[in-house]
Parts: C-alpha cells; sequence; structure tokens
C-alpha cells in the first residue's frame, strides 16, 4: 500500500498554497492580485453592514392592536392618528359622517325591530336562565306580573320611522359594506348587547374588509362621463340621506325616551348605551342637514374591519417625530385570530386591548363563553408565544367608564365571576382586581421574564387616552432602538 497524504492535510491550504517553482516576479504579481481581491471583499463587507444598518435604523416600527372583537382597537388606532397625524385624521374625518349616521339609524332600527316583535306578541327573553357563569346571576331581570302596554303612539312611530330602513340600506351599500357569507364570521353583538343569559336573534352585523377602500370611495367621485352627473348624482344622494334622517330627527328622539320602550330593552337585558357606535343620545345634533362629525363623533363611530389591516403613519410630533410606525389592525372574532401569527415575526410592540367591563357578556361567536374568560385566554396565548419573546407587550385594561356604568347600575362582579368574591362593587377595586389576574398570567406563562405594562384606559376619551399615548409611545420607541442597535 502507497504512502498517502498526511490525514490532518488541510485540502484548501493546498489549493491555495504558491504554486512550486514559483518565480520572484509571478509572486510578486500573485500577491498583488490576493491584495486586490481582499480589499474588495472587505469593501463589499462593509457595504452590506452600512446597508444592515441602515435598514435597521429606517425600519418602520411595527405594532399589532390585539384583543377579541369590540374590545377597542380600531378606536385606539383613531387615537394614534388623532394625536399624531392631524393631516391625515382632518383628510378622512368626512368619510365618517355616512358610517355615523348609519350608526344612529341602525340603533332606532334595531329598536324598531324588538318592538315589532313584542307588539306582535313575541316571546319575551329572560336573561339567567341558560347562563354557565352562574346559577344566580344578577343584573338585569324581568319585572314579573306586569305587561308592556302599546299604543297608538308606537304604531304611529314606527310607520313614521319606516324610511330609515331604505336609509341604512342606502348606507350600507354607499359605503361599500357588505355581509360576510360565513355566517359564524359576520355575527356579532347587535346595539346593545346583552347580558349573560339573554337568548334573542342575534343580527348579523355588516362589516368592511378594507379599511382605506371605504374611505377612498368616500372621498372620490363617481366616474364621470364628462357632463359632471356622477357627481350630481352622489351629491344629491348625500342630501336626500340628510333631509330623511333630520325629518326623523324628533320621532327618533320620541321612540329613544319613550318608557315603554326603555322598560322593554330592560326585561331584554340589553344596554345600548354601552355598545361601540351609540349616538342615541346625540340625536339634536347629528340629525341635522349640516351636520359635521367631532373628533369625539369619529372616535366613537363603530365600523366593523374584516381581516388585518395596515395604517402606516409618520409621526409629526413628539419623540417619535419623524419617524413611521406600520400599525396593524386585526381583526378580534374567533375565525380570524388565525391570521395574527403571520405579524408576530419582526414586531416590535403589541398593545393588547381587554375590556374590563364585559364580566357579565357572553362571547358572540360562542354564546358558551365568558367574555373576560376569553380576554385571559387570549393574553395567555399572546404572553406564552415564543416568538414573541423579545417583543414589548402593553396591556390596555380598556372600557373603564362602562365597567363604571354597570357597576353604578347595580350589576355585582361577584355574580358573574365567582372569585371576585366579597371584595367591594367598586370600579378601583375591581380594575386592582383584573389587573392582577392578567399580571399572574404574565408571570407564569412568559418564556422570558418581561416587565408588565399596563394602563387604565377608556380610548373613546380622546384627552386622557392622548396622554397615555405618549408615554406608551415613548417605551415603543426605545425599545425598537435598542433591538436596532442604535442605543
Amino acid at each position: 500500500m502507497g504512502v498517502g497524504r498526511p490525514v490532518d492535510e488541510d485540502p484548501l491550504s493546498r489549493l491555495l498554497a504558491p504554486p512550486p517553482n514559483e518565480t520572484a516576479e509571478e509572486r510578486e504579481i500573485r500577491l498583488r492580485l490576493e491584495a486586490e481581491a481582499r480589499m474588495r471583499s472587505e469593501r463589499i463587507d462593509d457595504q452590506l453592514r452600512a446597508e444592515k444598518a441602515a435598514l435597521k435604523k429606517n425600519r418602520p416600527v411595527k405594532v399589532l392592536l390585539l384583543g377579541q372583537s369590540e374590545s377597542g382597537k380600531s378606536t385606539t388606532l383613531k387615537n394614534f392618528q388623532l394625536t399624531y397625524c392631524q393631516d391625515q385624521w382632518e383628510a378622512e374625518r368626512a368619510s365618517w359622517r355616512m358610517v355615523i349616521q348609519l350608526n344612529l339609524v341602525r340603533g332606532i332600527n334595531s329598536i324598531l325591530d324588538l318592538l315589532a316583535e313584542e307588539m306582535a306578541g313575541g316571546p319575551t327573553p329572560t336573561v339567567g336562565g341558560d347562563s354557565d357563569v352562574s346559577d344566580d346571576e344578577g343584573g338585569y331581570s324581568p319585572r314579573a306580573g306586569s305587561m308592556l302596554h302599546f299604543t297608538g303612539k308606537h304604531r304611529l312611530l314606527k310607520l313614521r320611522l319606516a324610511p330609515l330602513r331604505t336609509v341604512q340600506r342606502d348606507l350600507e351599500m354607499r359605503i361599500g359594506i357588505q355581509a360576510g357569507g360565513d355566517v359564524s364570521d359576520v355575527i356579532s353583538s347587535p346595539p346593545g348587547s346583552p347580558v349573560l343569559g339573554a337568548r334573542e336573534r342575534r343580527p348579523q352585523e355588516f362589516f368592511v374588509r378594507s379599511a382605506t377602500s371605504w374611505k377612498q370611495t368616500l372621498h372620490g367621485r363617481t366616474p364621470s362621463d364628462g357632463t359632471g352627473n356622477g357627481t350630481r348624482y352622489q351629491d344629491a344622494q348625500v342630501r336626500e340621506t340628510a333631509d330623511i334622517i333630520a325629518g326623523c330627527a324628533e320621532d327618533m328622539k320620541a321612540i329613544w325616551e319613550d318608557p315603554t320602550v326603555r322598560d322593554m330593552l330592560i326585561r331584554k337585558g340589553i344596554r345600548m348605551e354601552t355598545t361601540p357606535g351609540f349616538f342615541l343620545n346625540d340625536i339634536d345634533r347629528i340629525a341635522v342637514r349640516d351636520y359635521e362629525p367631532t373628533d369625539d363623533d369619529v372616535v366613537r363611530a363603530r365600523l366593523r374591519t374584516l381581516g388585518v389591516q395596515e395604517h402606516r403613519i409618520r409621526f409629526n410630533k413628539g419623540p417619535a417625530a419623524g419617524s413611521e410606525w406600520c400599525i396593524y389592525d386585526v381583526g378580534g372574532s374567533r375565525t380570524q385570530r388565525i391570521a395574527w401569527y403571520p405579524y408576530f415575526d419582526d414586531c416590535d410592540a403589541i398593545i393588547f386591548l381587554a375590556p374590563v367591563s364585559c364580566f357579565d357578556e357572553r362571547l358572540a361567536e360562542d354564546r358558551r363563553v365568558n367574555r373576560l374568560e376569553d380576554s385571559y385566554m387570549l393574553w395567555k396565548a399572546v404572553v406564552s408565544s415564543k416568538l414573541l419573546a423579545k417583543t414589548s407587550i402593553i396591556l390596555f385594561l380598556n372600557k373603564r367608564d362602562l365597567l363604571e356604568q354597570k357597576l353604578r347600575s347595580g350589576v355585582l362582579i361577584r355574580d358573574y365571576v365567582h372569585s371576585y368574591g366579597d371584595r367591594p362593587n367598586e370600579v378601583e377595586h375591581a380594575i386592582k382586581y383584573f389587573q392582577q389576574h392578567f399580571k399572574d398570567i404574565l408571570r407564569k406563562n412568559s418564556p422570558e421574564q418581561r416587565p408588565f405594562r399596563a394602563h387604565i384606559t377608556s380610548v373613546v376619551d380622546t384627552k386622557a387616552t392622548a396622554v397615555t399615548l405618549s408615554v406608551v409611545e415613548e417605551g415603543i420607541l426605545r425599545d425598537h432602538l435598542q433591538r436596532a442597535d442604535l442605543l
């Protein structure tokens, strides 16, 4: 057997070794070429490092808004726009006029539906019969032994308000709303979400698939044939809608303020004042021909979005001035949550919205599930994700104002949350209890130790929310720069 090469000989070294019998002139040429190649390689490496650093520095801040349906995600996004992007906010203000009109009209039509059912002798649902949360539920209950008495006034109001049916359909068509094919995906709370146990028909809530296209449609004009007919027709539609709503203003007030109608809503466990898009207390101001939305109106307006919506905001003030943020407003219903996970990658921060007022409500998609328990489960899934181990997570305990309204009305937390025990049925004690539960879930399930950042919010309160966002903005920006190795 012949003598082989040493086993520890490096093949690459043999390849790079000078050729045998190399002359001095050949060696000089070889070394010069190798030096030039090294310099080119180093310049390429320097350029790649510089480009990578620039990409990190200029990469938009990526923020996800997560939470169950109707938790306040879209309202939080509108607060970002109002606080930091005034130009964009003002440009889109007029687009919300029809949405607010639709919210108002839909609320009245929902009352008319309930009224028609009652006057026809339909069954009145009772509260508390099918709860899986408590066998002894408190809150609203029908008054035993009394009947609702409807008069000719109620029949007349039904007839006089009938044109609002057509107005609702026209507004939905013009905004570009369409019902989804998957009923389980589009069913959501009607105006006046009932408390646990209420049984009633739950009408489909319509939605838009794009957060920008409907605004563009309302901003834009109908394609013109050169005669201006499209523009004139669109303007005529807007005027006609405003005229009909204004003409029905007194009747809308009459039916909303009617004692018998209010009694009917209480018996059905329906609290319309606590739901998104509630404007029935603003009929005098909104049901006029020259109505212009206020900032608070736009923030309170309800328009359900389906799917993940991307919004780019370039901040014009505050610590993040000049930076671009990419904020994702994702659908919160159960069928849409699977779409969250692809957006976890490279995410700088998550703002998780948990409505604390929903302790006595059921999940729209599954009436067996308590909404507060669903928020707990969602929070656990988010904080335990290994993909989000390095991501800042901020908790908004939202809808403090609605929680206060419920507790003042006499709803007892212990009737729905047994572990609450004999703690005082007061807002501050309730929030402290809920907050501690979220904190415990974070501590037990987070793959890495992280701070618990929580804010008590009512995102329909624009001034208070602006203060909260300034704190959140600074923290998110600092974490973003640290991830980019710029701090």
